[in-house]
């Protein structure tokens, strides 16, 4: 789990999970849990399954741009393409750090730019992670990340920001099900969810947010 902590030095401590832009977009903080449940239906849904294939293309040496390429034509908007390429570059060189001559290292050396999930899917085959381990990383990540966000936007008690971490566990694990025995691009699944993307869109000419995402 440490290799989806904000605390590590790839700029995880920027993102939101989308919570930032929801609530400059009008999200009462009543609906928070919902955000949650519907990020993990379609965003997370996605980017788990992005990193599983990852993990299955570096352990069968095949190459990660069409991995990359299935992700980016799941996400539309470029604001939040770039946002997770942005902290996917940093995870990127912890991976070349981490495990130099590995597998990973090899595959995302021949991928300048990846995105978030392409990374941290390359990291979870370094590090000996499975499929499901993998995929539960990526949701729990984004769970503990909105989570997290939330205690610095809202006045919130920090119990009722755990309590929504502990509530999405059944919904991790659905996600976890539902993709970990993924291992094609075109497998990934594309669900939609327009207005979390508008609200992202809107995000970075706002002149007042503490997140990048």
């Amino acid at each position: 789990m440490l290799l989806a902590d904000g605390r590590l030095p790839v700029g995880g401590h920027t993102q939101s999970s989308g919570l930032e832009p929801a609530l400059l977009g009008g999200l009462a903080e009543g609906d928070i849990p919902g955000l949650v449940q519907t990020r993990l239906c379609t965003v997370v849904r996605v980017e788990a399954a992005v990193a599983v294939v990852t993990r299955h293309h570096v352990l069968a040496g095949l190459p990660l741009q069409p991995v990359q390429d299935a992700w980016a034509a799941r996400t539309p908007s470029e604001v939040s393409r770039a946002a997770s390429v942005a902290v996917g570059r940093g995870q990127r060189r912890l991976a070349l750090r981490l495990w130099p001559g590995s597998a990973a290292a090899t595959s995302l050396a021949d991928l300048p730019t990846p995105c978030r999930p392409v990374a941290v899917g390359a990291m979870a085959a370094a590090a000996g992670l499975d499929a499901a381990r993998t995929a539960r990383l990526v949701a729990y990540d984004d769970v503990q990340t909105l989570c997290a966000a939330a205690l610095k936007l809202c006045p919130l008690d920090p119990a009722d920001a755990t309590a929504w971490l502990l509530d999405a566990g059944a919904a991790v694990e659905e996600v976890v099900s539902a993709v970990a025995h993924l291992t094609e691009p075109r497998a990934v699944p594309a669900p939609a969810a327009p207005l979390l993307e508008q609200w992202q869109h809107h995000h970075p000419t706002h002149p007042r947010r503490l997140f990048s995402a």
